[in-house]
């Protein structure tokens, strides 16, 4: 049974002190359940969400986002062309931790909605560059975890076996996931600071000049340095902004190029469905586990004779196929700490997008948000992943067959 409002105020006058509590509201948010959470007004004006955790996994997301938060410094946050929450205080009610912070008006789009062209994609993209230009320390001092990309290719070989060792991993997609681990070119990244969880919902737009634009990001408790391609899979299922997205991202970022960064994004995107049915089988859910092997079978069906990176043949294929790697190094990563996936503590919101083939309309303000629902579409990735190379008649007909194979894929039930 969840946490009454009148708790959820209590808590809010046990962290602040001196606060008077004016007005208690509902914040429905699409975290299926793992959060009690209201939006408080207080007699001063201000307004606050509250949030206390429903599990233990729940409980460790709230701590480390506020433990992300408070390594955002108000020089950090100056850098950040847009807001994040602020923790204003903490407290202890009967049997859990709460948190408190302050409330960022605006609105939030499904995947699927984020339109195409000027306004919000290409704010997402400036914002997720902007995220990933800030300095690593921010992260490391903190203690936060920091993934090299021997790390991060390690992680996804853990879970890519885990997923292969239930049995229910279609052959081709075994050997197309083996293939892209064993591609040395599509580790070559160098770290940065990613948000990690980032998804459509944890952007909140307001209007400026009749564009939506981000106005703050909300979700921060996986922030680490690691591979920036991470906080660009949500866009497999957002195939109308994807483009613009990636774009603006590239435009605003200030790294090393990384020839391979919308392959990377579209492995972790289909791995999405590897987790959850490892969540499936961990948690014995045979209807969990019966939704994972039909989704690995379309995809399977879908991605037929495509690979992350090509398979050179030959001396030409070889060269060729260099011209695509950056030319800078790696980073040392003699600081660096392993952190292994982990797919016990799967949020099966990551997923909604993917299982659901209906649309939400799109959220109407910051404290009301429900799980996207669009389903993916990896055929935008197809022209994504493209080079500057003409291609032949014969490859550009192939091409057109693998976007088509995967549109249907993406429009199935």
């Amino acid at each position: 049974m969840g946490r009454s409002s009148f708790t959820l105020a209590a808590a809010v006058t046990a962290a602040l002190p001196h606060a008077e509590v004016v007005r208690v509201g509902a914040l429905s948010e699409g975290n299926s359940g793992r959060f009690d959470s209201a939006v408080v007004d207080l007699s001063d004006g201000n307004r606050v969400v509250v949030r206390a955790p429903v599990d233990a996994d729940a409980a460790h997301e709230l701590t480390t986002s506020a433990r992300a938060l408070r390594a955002l410094s108000p020089g950090v946050r100056a850098l950040l062309p847009f807001r994040a929450p602020e923790v204003l205080g903490d407290a202890e009610i009967a049997d859990a931790r709460v948190l408190v912070v302050d409330f960022l008006d605006g609105y939030r789009l499904t995947a699927a909605d984020v339109p195409a062209g000027p306004g919000a994609a290409r704010s997402i993209g400036a914002a997720i560059a902007a995220i990933h230009g800030l300095p690593v320390s921010i992260v490391r001092d903190e203690g936060l975890p920091v993934r090299p990309p021997e790390h991060v290719r390690a992680d996804v070989r853990r879970l890519v076996e885990r997923a292969i060792a239930t049995g229910r991993i279609p052959d081709a997609l075994r050997d197309r996931w083996h293939r892209a681990i064993e591609a040395d070119t599509l580790w070559r990244f160098e770290p940065a600071v990613i948000l990690g969880s980032a998804d459509a919902s944890s952007f909140v737009f307001i209007d400026d000049d009749l564009e939506p634009r981000v106005g703050a990001i909300l979700d921060w408790h996986e922030l680490s340095v690691g591979d920036p391609a991470s906080d660009l899979r949500w866009l497999a299922g957002a195939p109308t902004a994807a483009a613009d997205v990636t774009d603006a991202y590239l435009n605003a970022v200030r790294r090393s190029p990384d020839a391979m960064l919308n392959e990377r994004a579209r492995l972790y995107a289909e791995l999405e469905f590897a987790r959850w049915l490892v969540h499936g089988v961990d948690s014995d859910r045979e209807d969990i586990v019966s939704d994972a092997q039909d989704l690995l079978v379309s995809l399977a069906e879908g991605t037929e004779g495509d690979d992350f990176v090509p398979r050179a043949t030959g001396v030409d294929d070889a060269i060729a196929l260099l011209a695509h790697v950056p030319s800078t190094a790696n980073p040392s990563t003699s600081e660096a700490s392993s952190t292994s996936m982990q797919t016990d503590a799967y949020d099966p919101e990551k997923l909604s997008a993917y299982l659901a083939a209906d649309q939400e309309e799109p959220l109407r303000d910051a404290a009301g948000a429900s799980a996207d629902t669009a389903p993916i579409d990896l055929g935008a990735w197809t022209a994504m992943a493209a080079t500057n190379e003409a291609l032949t008649d014969e490859e550009q007909e192939a091409a057109r067959a693998s976007a088509a194979a995967l549109r249907r894929w993406g429009q199935s039930d």
